[in-house]
């Protein structure tokens, strides 16, 4: 079973205090470049894995998909998603991503938002959901970039501009990586960024688009926080095709 740090209170009232989970998609700065990827939700059957808050569920609703199912290992966060939300076509269920267990044929698409870096083992996932989808339907998935999620040696120093010098730390040895990210010892599972698309073409996907996300200038101007994401990727976006 994958770690489930959101279940600390700590950590969860942490968490709830991001400007994404408080203000949604519209403060996720990687949403824009997720969204232009999206097929057309109409009449769709979706699964979210790792759903959080239900966000992506209730958008995905309003754009006319008929059917949501909603998975998360969190009971915080299967809780907070089923009181912010009043529509029967969504469902959300506590479950172990880890041992995902779908029927097969069941859902025209599939997404997941930076959920997958928990989980240790990623082939029988994407074998599962491959199972799971129909023919040429579409998973997009967001994971923290293995460059962004892989700790730097203490050693390393700042930049006369006080940015961080490269490379990074033990790229290429996959595994476990521990992080104090909202709380102490939150475990993240490192993989290079070939394993991940060989693993999703291993079982059977084909690569849509990649995208290393980096912020644009409109929205590094409306936030100068952002700036430090031109360092180095944060996030990797993947859609990929049954």
């Amino acid at each position: 079973m994958a770690q489930n740090v959101y279940d600390r209170a700590e950590f969860f009232a942490r968490y709830s205090e991001l400007p994404r989970s408080v203000g949604g998609l519209a403060c996720a700065p990687e949403w824009p470049a997720v969204r232009a990827l999206l097929p057309d939700m109409r009449g769709s059957h979706v699964v979210d894995l790792g759903c959080g808050f239900g966000w992506f569920a209730r958008w995905a609703r309003e754009q006319g998909a008929a059917r949501i199912l909603g998975l998360d290992l969190s009971r915080n966060m299967i809780d907070r998603a089923k009181a912010d939300t009043s529509d029967a076509n969504i469902e959300y269920r506590i479950a172990d991503l880890e041992r995902l267990d779908l029927p097969a044929a069941a859902f025209d698409f599939a997404y997941s938002s930076l959920a997958l870096h928990y989980i240790e083992d990623f082939e029988p996932l994407v074998t599962s959901l491959h199972r799971a989808l129909v023919p040429s339907s579409h998973f997009i998935f967001t994971i923290e970039h293995p460059i962004y999620m892989t700790p730097m040696h203490p050693g390393w120093a700042a930049d006369a501009d006080g940015r961080m010098t490269w490379p990074v730390n033990r790229y290429a040895i996959e595994g476990p990586r521990v992080t104090d990210w909202l709380g102490k010892g939150v475990v993240k599972q490192h993989r290079m960024m070939g394993t991940t698309l060989n693993t999703l073409i291993g079982a059977g996907f084909a690569i849509r688009h990649v995208e290393e996300w980096s912020p644009t200038i409109d929205q590094i101007q409306a936030n100068g926080d952002l700036a430090q994401e031109l360092e180095r990727p944060m996030i990797l976006i993947v859609a990929a095709q049954r």
